[in-house]
């Protein structure tokens, strides 16, 4: 048979590599949004991983939603289609129905799981509550789920106790599928919280995958050496995976009880206040003549910037051989943390090219064969004779991230096509087109 191409593409003076790999996403409601998933495809993501940090839209059909599963189920500006899915298997099947723009590989969220089944969240779950949220996690492993996510360090999971993510994730031991977990404290009690999760993968006998890992907080500036030690112990007898995003500020919602973690925090938006999205909360409270933390109450449920790492413990974290690279952004904040469009080319740009953290072969492979490795995405993260043809094509001297924390929503430079599965989904000339993606199901 003689194959002729649709389109011929001059890659002059480009890098073709394999598409970027997103392993922590919130895109659950956004792949089903060109616009909303613009900001990944045009920094040259063509693979998401979503659910994490324990939040998933399915299963999921409970009308009032605490945060911050708001943030993913309740967002209002994204359309098409119901975000209201009773089982896993649905929500695969509106993704297959979908015009995705990229490749999709969805967790099951813990958090999700106990709002659905519990009656008091400010409990352990009860045996029958387990027997329930277990049945969920195994008909989502069946239907193709990639594993199941936990956040233990938000309000509607921090009561689970280890033993009920045991045995909520039993399916996942069968299935060989990932526990992704966002610790339970990434401040004073990070080791202790690091050793919970690795808990939970022996005793499950599966993979571990820390998310976002860092450390918080100025009073544990430095103990990345402590962390990423713990890490290459614990590898030693259990498969342990990490991402990361390249920042020295977190975002999330805003709850007081998180202000004194941060030098400076920044409001991404707020549903009795949206006029100070974008502003600092020092200088709310200094408007209304309140503290900051009187300010907070006012304007939650909101969501915010935490300047509460340290540069060098980014650094160390990023460059560690392990590390993979998540975004972690959310698309509808109205001030989104500029990681949302910018992770990705950050990384080659600054942190390869201009810092010499690592070299460009190395970053690339964080961003794609190493998450097609750790989360078994056949095909994909490479460019080779049978794999499937996502990549991306860039200038490595003008590739960069534009968007900052004043100005987050502005495209990066250097990339000049993007492809999913053969297909050209994105040009910085014609933008972003739909179809090519797909629902990627755990084999």
């Amino acid at each position: 048979m003689n194959w002729r191409p649709e389109q011929t593409i001059d890659a002059t003076g480009k890098i073709v590599a394999p598409g970027f790999i997103d392993v922590h996403t919130h895109d659950d409601r956004a792949v089903f949004s060109p616009a909303q998933i613009l900001p990944k495809v045009s920094q040259g993501v063509t693979t998401v991983i979503t659910g994490n940090c324990g939040i998933s839209i399915a299963p999921f059909t409970k009308a009032d939603t605490p945060p911050p599963i708001d943030l993913v189920v309740e967002s209002e500006d994204i359309n098409p289609a119901p975000m209201r899915f009773p089982t896993f298997t649905q929500y695969m099947r509106a993704l297959d129905m979908a015009s995705l723009s990229v490749n999709v590989a969805p967790l099951v969220g813990h958090s999700s799981l106990r709002v659905q089944a519990m009656d008091d969240l400010d409990r352990p779950a009860t045996d029958a509550e387990i027997q329930v949220m277990r049945h969920w996690v195994d008909e989502a492993m069946q239907a193709g789920a990639w594993g199941l996510s936990s956040g233990v360090f938000y309000p509607p999971a921090r009561a689970a106790t280890t033993r009920e993510l045991i045995e909520v994730g039993r399916p996942l031991s069968a299935a060989r599928g990932h526990y992704v977990s966002h610790l339970r404290d990434e401040g004073n009690n990070i080791l202790e919280s690091m050793a919970e999760a690795f808990e939970i993968g022996r005793t499950l006998d599966i993979r571990v995958v820390l998310s976002h890992h860092k450390v918080v907080g100025v009073c544990n500036h430095g103990r990345s050496t402590e962390t990423l030690e713990a890490i290459t112990q614990a590898a030693r007898s259990q498969p342990v995976a990490l991402d990361c995003y390249p920042y020295h500020a977190s975002s999330t919602v805003l709850r007081p009880e998180f202000l004194h973690r941060a030098k400076r925090t920044q409001v991404t938006w707020s549903r009795p206040h949206p006029e100070m999205a974008g502003r600092m909360l020092d200088e709310v409270a200094r408007q209304w003549g309140v503290s900051e933390h009187e300010a907070a109450e006012r304007l939650v449920p909101a969501g915010a910037i935490y300047y509460a790492m340290d540069e060098q413990d980014v650094q160390r974290i990023l460059a560690y051989e392990s590390t993979m690279i998540g975004s972690d952004g959310i698309a509808h904040d109205a001030i989104p943390h500029p990681r949302l469009w910018g992770t990705f080319p950050r990384v080659l740009g600054h942190y390869a090219r201009d810092l010499g953290l690592f070299s460009l072969e190395t970053a690339v492979h964080k961003m794609t064969g190493l998450p097609a490795l750790n989360f078994g995405l056949k095909g994909r993260g490479e460019v080779a004779p049978g794999a499937w043809a996502d990549l991306v094509l860039f200038d490595p001297e003008t590739v960069v991230d534009v968007a900052d924390f004043d100005e987050p929503t502005r495209p990066a430079a250097g990339i000049s096509h993007v492809l999913v599965n053969g297909r050209v989904t994105f040009t910085p000339d014609q933008g972003l087109s739909s179809g090519a993606g797909q629902a990627l199901r755990r084999p």
